[in-house]
């Protein structure tokens, strides 16, 4: 899915002029992928995430060290001693920003298949993961993200905050938690407050304006039926492209199920020719 976004990108500027703007950040995937050339803001909600890269782009050497050192006591331990670790390590709530961001990486790479969860008020609630070897510590992982955040712009505001500045030319990737495709698939919550219906309006109002900017924008969402009658039932639809993709469902406690799913991309400018197309509707 990684490779379909790249692809519907917008031309990447050789100049460097334009700034890449990516208010939902998560893990980042597609800003490490572009390895976009000019300016580049990165936000998110969650404030130990941002905290989190900051660490990365900032003193990465001290958080080797730490996560060095929760790795190895983590690897020694037995089944029991190894979930004993993991349950003192989420219950802490650390203010230094090396802790923070070791306990971050160790609870994601150690929980239960590198789910983020919280409940209402906003802690982490992922039960124990079981891995032989999990990747507590990757060090050449690490070191080239501290490479690429370098010159970065790390923010922890509102989605809509963190694009006011965008402008002509710019590109902006919207890459939201998804609508539920059901009332019992919303299982999971990034922050304490969701994302909700009026979340997602506020989302589309927001595309519109930057649109009507200049702006390039992708957004990436679930083919449900919300989604589609915000993109495609608007004065402007003729300037969006609405694409259901095949993705691959990563969040399955049998990794036989975590099969191939439908995900929007939706585009307000034309992607290169040549691409395999996808229907834009498949109500």
């Amino acid at each position: 899915m990684l490779d379909a976004l790249v692809e519907r990108g917008p031309p990447t500027p050789a100049d460097g002029r334009a700034t890449y703007f990516e208010p939902f950040l998560g893990g980042g995937a597609l800003f490490f992928q572009l390895g976009w050339p000019g300016r580049a803001v990165l936000n998110d909600l969650n404030a130990e995430l941002i905290a989190t890269f900051e660490v990365v782009r900032d003193r990465v050497q001290p958080l080797i060290e730490r996560l060095g050192e929760r790795h190895q006591r983590y690897l020694d331990g037995d089944e029991e001693g190894r979930k004993q670790l993991f349950y003192e390590v989420r219950a802490e709530r650390p203010s230094d920003p090396v802790e923070v961001a070791a306990r971050m990486i160790f609870l994601n790479k150690t929980c239960f298949n590198g789910l983020y969860r919280v409940n209402r008020k906003g802690e982490f609630n992922v039960p124990h993961g079981r891995y032989k070897k999990p990747a507590i510590l990757d060090c050449e992982t690490l070191m080239a993200a501290s490479r690429a955040l370098q010159d970065v712009e790390l923010a922890h505001q509102d989605f809509e905050d963190a694009c006011e500045p965008a402008q002509a030319g710019d590109f902006v990737y919207l890459d939201p938690p998804f609508s539920p495709m059901s009332k019992t698939a919303s299982f999971t919550s990034y922050t304490a407050d969701g994302f909700g219906r009026e979340d997602q309006v506020r989302l589309k109002t927001l595309v519109d304006r930057l649109s009507e900017r200049g702006v390039h924008v992708m957004v990436s969402n679930s083919p449900q039926e919300l989604i589609y009658g915000l993109y495609q039932g608007s004065e402007h639809f003729q300037q969006y492209c609405v694409e259901a993709l095949q993705a691959r469902r990563m969040i399955n406690s049998r990794g036989d199920r975590r099969g191939g799913i439908k995900e929007l991309v939706i585009t307000n400018y034309p992607t290169p020719p040549g691409l395999e197309r996808a229907p834009q509707s498949t109500k």
